[in-house]
């Protein structure tokens, strides 16, 4: 149990290369979270049923399942049907899906949160329905869910580890991967909690100030 500074100093190398990956899966999920998000929120308000609904259902069994089960579906049971991704592919689609259905919820709450006299404003101006949406609506819409959305992105780093469990290598597996070889896992494991938290805590001030910007 004693803190040994060159099993430290053995980790580094390994601990840059997992945060590379955490990285990486966080910017991709990201993007693939807040683009998928906007676009099930638009689908939800669409008028057809056709549409509306298959997407509702869809997005409720994503957000009522466990991001682990989803993270086994896409990687163990989806190469049975012909489509194989790797390790890392699977953690970026799986995070990006699953969290995609909680900003399609925060997209929704800023929409709905733009003043009706908006809607009316642009009917008034004769203005066509796309136009109303890229140059008044989501213009405001987007305004007021920045900071939820924030959260969400540390949410996502803070679920990061659960793709160790299909042999994705970020922060936590590198850990893990380098205590079962030297049977030192003190000091990698308190790299990475103080990793996650020089990581999120910054993160979570900036979204504060952010927030009150916004609210100014």
């Amino acid at each position: 149990m004693n803190w040994n500074w060159t099993t430290l100093k053995d980790f580094l190398p390994s601990f840059w290369d997992g945060l590379l990956v955490t990285l990486q899966a966080l910017m991709l999920g990201s993007l693939i979270a807040f683009t998928l998000g906007l676009f099930w929120a638009l689908a939800q308000r669409s008028r057809l049923k056709v549409v509306s609904w298959p997407v509702t259902a869809f997005t409720e069994f994503i957000r009522n399942t466990p991001l682990l089960v989803q993270l086994f579906f896409i990687f163990y049971v989806l190469p049975e049907w012909g489509l194989t991704l790797s390790a890392l592919t699977t953690g970026v689609v799986g995070l990006g899906l699953h969290y995609s259905t909680y900003t399609a919820e925060v997209y929704r709450a800023g929409i709905d949160g733009v003043p009706a006299g908006q809607w009316e404003a642009a009917t008034a101006l004769s203005l066509p329905r796309s136009r109303t949406w890229t140059a008044v609506i989501l213009p405001q819409a987007l305004r007021r869910v920045v900071p939820a959305l924030g959260n969400y992105v540390i949410a996502m780093l803070k679920d990061s580890p659960m793709l160790m469990t299909i042999g994705v290598l970020e922060m936590l597996g590198e850990a893990r991967q380098f205590g079962s070889q030297t049977f030192h896992m003190n000091e990698p494991i308190v790299l990475v909690g103080i990793a996650f938290i020089l990581i999120a805590y910054p993160a979570s001030l900036l979204l504060r100030a952010l927030e009150r910007r916004l609210v100014r």
